[in-house]
This record gives C-alpha cells, sequence and structure tokens, in this order.
C-alpha cells in the first residue's frame, strides 16, 4: 500500500491576470480535500508584463503553500515548467497549465492511478475546444511525432500529468537547451499510463501560445528525438539519383531503336528546379540539427531567477540548468 503522498503542483504563468483568482479559487479547493498534505504550489512567473506577478505574491503571503518563483524575462514555456520542477519538494508533481484548460479536478483521478503503482499517469487530451484548424494541426503533430520519433510518445497526451519524484529528478538532471518535456517524461521509462481527460475551454485572457511558438515546440520534440529527418536525406538522394538513372537508359534506348530522344530544355530545367529545392530543404534540416548543437556546446542556463517569494525551498536546484540571482521573500 504506497502511502498518501505530498503533492506539488507546478504552474508556468505568462500574463494571465485574468484567470489566476480561479485558478487558486479552484486548484486550492482540490488540494484542501485531498489526504497527505501539506500541499504546495509552486508557480514559475514567465517574466509577465502584467499583474500576473503581484497577484501571486499577494496569494503567497496568504498561503505558506504558494511558493513563486519569477524569471527575470520570458524564457518560453518549456523553460518556465522546467523553473517550477526544481522547486519542487512533493513526492509526487503535477504540471499543469493556468488557464484552466488543465481541469485541477483531474488530479484525484491522477492519485488513484499512482496509487496503482504508476510513476507517471499522463492525461490524453479528448473533445478539444480550439478550432477545427488547430485540433488538425495537433493531430497531424502528434501522429507524425509518433512515427518519427525513437521513443514511443502517446499521442494527445500534453505537459498535464501526474509524475513521481524519481521521474521528476531524472528530468532535472537531463541537460538539454531544447526542451520537451512531454517527450524527456516518455524518455526516462518507469510505468506510465493515461487516462482521458476531456480539454476545459481557456478561462479568460488571450491564448499565450502563438503559431510561431506552437512550431517551435514542435521542432524541438522532433529534432530532438529523431535523426529520421537527416535520413530522409539519404533516401531522397538514393531516389533521384534512380531516377535520373531511369530517364538516362529510357532516352539511350529511344536514341538505339530508332526514334527522336525525349525533349530536353523543360525537363532538365524542372528538374534542376526539383533538386535545388530538395537540396535546400535538407540544407534546412540539417541547420536545424546544427543550430541546436550550437546551443547545446554554449551550456547556458535553461532560465534565470530573479525572484523567488514564499516559503524556504527544500529542493536545490542544479547550477548546470540554471542560475539564481534571487532573494527569498
Amino acid at each position: 500500500m504506497i502511502a498518501e503522498p505530498r503533492i506539488s503542483v507546478v504552474i508556468p504563468v505568462y500574463n494571465e491576470e485574468s484567470g489566476i483568482e480561479e485558478l487558486l479559487a479552484r486548484l486550492t479547493g482540490v488540494l484542501d480535500q485531498l489526504p497527505g498534505g501539506p500541499h504546495e504550489i509552486v508557480f514559475a512567473d514567465d517574466g509577465s508584463r502584467d499583474r500576473s506577478f503581484a497577484m501571486l505574491e499577494q496569494a503567497a503571503a496568504r498561503d505558506p503553500r504558494i511558493i513563486v518563483v519569477a524569471l527575470s524575462r520570458n524564457f518560453g514555456h518549456q523553460a518556465a515548467l522546467s523553473a517550477a520542477l526544481d522547486y519542487t519538494s512533493g513526492d509526487v508533481i503535477v504540471p499543469m497549465d493556468a488557464d484552466l484548460q488543465d481541469v485541477p479536478e483531474t488530479i484525484p483521478r491522477f492519485l488513484e492511478e499512482y496509487r496503482k503503482g504508476y510513476d507517471v499517469v499522463y492525461a490524453i487530451r479528448v473533445r478539444r475546444k480550439e478550432g477545427i484548424v488547430m485540433r488538425a494541426s495537433y493531430a497531424a503533430f502528434y501522429r507524425i511525432m509518433s512515427y518519427l520519433a525513437n521513443i514511443k510518445v502517446p499521442i494527445n497526451s500534453g505537459d498535464f500529468c501526474l509524475m513521481s519524484r524519481r521521474v521528476v529528478e531524472e528530468l532535472r538532471h537531463t541537460p538539454e537547451r531544447h526542451r520537451y518535456l512531454r517527450g524527456l517524461r516518455t524518455w526516462v521509462g518507469f510505468p506510465q499510463t493515461g487516462i482521458e481527460v476531456e480539454r476545459a475551454e481557456r478561462f479568460a485572457g488571450q491564448p499565450q501560445y502563438t503559431l510561431r511558438k506552437l512550431l517551435q515546440l514542435a521542432f524541438d520534440g522532433i529534432f530532438a528525438f529523431s535523426v529520421t529527418p537527416l535520413r530522409a536525406a539519404t533516401v531522397v538522394g538514393f531516389s533521384a539519383m534512380g531516377l535520373a538513372m531511369l530517364v538516362a537508359v529510357y532516352a539511350l534506348c529511344v536514341k538505339i531503336f530508332g526514334g527522336d530522344p525525349p525533349p530536353g530544355f523543360t525537363s532538365v530545367i524542372l528538374m534542376n528546379i526539383f533538386l535545388a529545392g530538395v537540396q535546400l530543404l535538407f540544407l534546412g534540416i540539417i541547420g536545424e540539427y546544427l543550430g541546436r548543437i550550437y546551443e547545446e556546446i554554449k551550456r547556458r542556463p535553461h532560465y534565470i531567477v530573479r525572484q523567488v517569494v514564499g516559503r524556504q525551498v527544500l529542493a536545490k536546484p542544479d547550477p548546470e540548468t540554471h542560475y539564481d540571482v534571487s532573494s527569498h521573500a
């Protein structure tokens, strides 16, 4: 029988002032009903430009369970989520978004699976409320990722999940700068399972994940866990060579056995344009991998902490992955 765990809920925040009060009310209401406390909520403010940090600071002054890690600027969702993970002390950790699309009332369901012996319980998103274009894009990405990646990333599973402490410790020691945490979560292994969770509508405000940021996250996922795009260059190269040889054999046969060889100008121009496009495409893919190598060898920290509000944290962040110039409030 697994003892009742202490829960750390980790939430990256960027310009979410319109939904913070509702988020705190619902989340604390859920945690108040769960045994094994005192639980904690760790917010990572990712350089918000609205009143998000001030509101969280006030909440931390009222509730000792709340910790706020303020970053020195906007480092991105995955870096902010990594920062929050670094400052947890619970037995199990639940990452979720601040917009309430990840429903806090799901946490007891996660715990039911955890008690069965699973180290990771992830949410499988069903009945999403986004527009048809976004839903189609998400569906296409997860299937492409599943096909290309060298690990089996669950389809339609986001960052919303429950992870045991040993899984989080392994994640904290992964040094990648371009982080795709749901992929790393799968990569570390341990018993994992998923439960279907209806994806709620955003409670308030505007989505902070732009199309550019979503594409960047998709590229980080694919390039971090697959070399298939590089190998595709070899396949396309051999295919182009084979096609050229077939055309050459055809032209030679026509010349030997009589008849007019195929006219060359248009076909040559089209073939050159096609091959030039293929070359530029794969140069771009190679550039993506080289760019990531360049970022990795610089070994800059994932994030820089400006201030930590709340109790003195028990976790000790890895200096390889973060830099702390904070003063604890």
